[in-house]
């Protein structure tokens, strides 16, 4: 008698994504933006406040974000008003603006014993480790919203790179100038990116009149 070659029965392991928020991270409000950062200033931690305000205003993925050097964003003994890198994913380059309270708590920042001599804005407390990792800027993240009571799993890195862009293109309806700014070769990445849906482009329509 033959016996058919059945499948091995395996025990079912529990998704990666169980009970988690599956999809965008949503964006900061500007009363999230003020909280976390009032509370970062109370607890003088200045690392934290410059890494939390150029996250907002360069609008660069975690991965650029952790890698700039001093010499991306410092010139002359101050901070630059405009800063350009070239992207790790895209290989494309970027301009962001640098705004005064974010010069300002950046400088405050490379006063810190650490930052003598560093190459990197973002230095790692490790000999091995020139930079801090995407995984350690997560976990900042984390704490940050945390620390203002919403919810961690809601928010994430992308958080940070969607903010500003969320609230321009909510005030203007712009995609072209969120494209540049994002550093989007194709708009319809810029699209899916801030999550345009059809009630959007219902309220744009409805504003014109012709």
């Amino acid at each position: 008698m033959t016996i058919a070659n059945l499948p091995a029965i395996r025990a079912c392991r529990p998704a990666w994504n169980k009970g988690g928020v599956v999809g965008q991270k949503r964006p900061l409000m500007p009363k999230h933006v003020w909280a976390i950062r009032v509370r970062l200033e109370i607890a003088k931690s200045h690392r934290d406040l410059a890494l939390f305000n150029l996250a907002i205003d360069s609008k660069l993925r975690g991965c650029d974000l952790v890698k700039l050097k001093v010499a991306d964003i410092y010139a002359s003994g101050q901070v630059k008003e405009r800063a350009s890198i070239v992207q790790s994913k895209t290989q494309r380059p970027v301009r962001f603006e640098i705004t005064e309270g974010t010069r300002k708590s950046i400088l405050r920042w490379m006063e810190e014993p650490l930052m003598v001599g560093s190459e990197y804005l973002w230095p790692g407390r490790f000999h091995e480790r020139l930079h801090i990792s995407t995984r350690q800027y997560a976990r900042l993240v984390r704490e940050w919203v945390k620390s203002i009571g919403l919810d961690p799993t809601s928010f994430g890195t992308h958080s940070m790179r969607r903010t500003k862009v969320a609230h321009i293109y909510r005030k203007t309806g712009n995609l072209r100038a969120v494209q540049l700014l994002l550093g989007h070769t194709k708009m319809d990445s810029t699209v899916r990116y801030l999550g345009v849906e059809l009630e959007d482009a219902l309220a744009i329509s409805e504003a014109v009149e012709i």
